[in-house]
């Protein structure tokens, strides 16, 4: 299974996962139609499924038309967003699995940006191989999803949940937003060596106008904020004790950022 990173909109991007074999094609949060289309052109293929993480529109917003032109393919998404899914076939809960280009991903039920978000997991078809996180918009590179429709107790556990992967994980987020969350990071963790030095990376890549997803989730779990809610420094800089107040405060904080 290859995976192609689409650039769309403003800072969206859009996966797609391309069946060498089968020539076949699926496309994760496809946001615009003519990015996939052109794609497709190009490597001679066909669109058999749309794997969204949630009903947003800069994330279903390519569904309708995409359907028009493969009428044949199915629309996976979240159970908890029936009828918000442009074209929606399969209502997906945590633990199911689905199939494609002979890998299996399980689906990570994980609300908080919205009540319906889900992500889905291809676990390493070998040791020496990572696995694939499609996580939308729960998990960013250094950061995480406003809480639209979730509380700060779902959130939490909807990232405990992806920061239990392993570290070799490549996190497969949907926006470019990596260095404006570091930015803030270093407001709140500014005496974390590993951070500076991310940040310098991000700054010189995107200089270069180079890409910074996929990140790695070890990177993630040493640097992103949002997933170190229970760190004894950021919970000093949250004076409070609280994981959840913790992550909280954080996330209070890069609203107002």
């Amino acid at each position: 299974m290859q995976i192609t990173r689409l650039p769309a909109l403003t800072d969206n991007y859009i996966f797609v996962l391309w069946d060498e074999n089968n020539r076949q094609a699926a496309v994760v949060d496809p946001a615009e139609a003519d990015p996939v289309l052109d794609y497709l052109q190009q490597v001679g293929g066909e669109l058999v499924a749309i794997f969204n993480t949630h009903h947003h529109g800069d994330h279903v917003g390519a569904n309708s038309l995409l359907m028009q032109h493969f009428p044949h393919l199915t629309v996976y998404g979240g159970a908890e967003d029936q009828g918000r899914i442009p074209g929606q076939r399969v209502f997906l809960r945590a633990g199911d699995r689905i199939q494609f280009a002979q890998r299996t991903a399980e689906v990570f039920f994980v609300p908080g940006h919205t009540r319906a978000h889900i992500a889905y997991y291809f676990p390493p078809v070998a040791p020496d191989q990572p696995g694939e996180l499609f996580c939308g918009d729960t998990l960013f590179a250094g950061g995480c999803g406003r809480l639209f429709e979730g509380t700060p107790s779902q959130m939490v556990h909807s990232l405990s949940q992806l920061r239990q992967l392993p570290d070799s994980t490549r996190v497969w987020c949907a926006h470019e937003y990596t260095i404006n969350n570091l930015k803030f990071a270093l407001t709140v963790d500014s005496d974390n060596p590993t951070l500076k030095e991310r940040y310098q990376q991000v700054q010189q890549a995107r200089q270069q106008h180079q890409p910074t997803v996929p990140s790695l989730l070890g990177v993630e779990k040493q640097t992103n904020p949002f997933l170190r809610w229970d760190s004894p420094d950021l919970q000093q800089a949250m004076n409070s004790s609280d994981p959840v107040q913790t992550f909280s405060r954080l996330r209070g904080k890069k609203d107002r950022f």
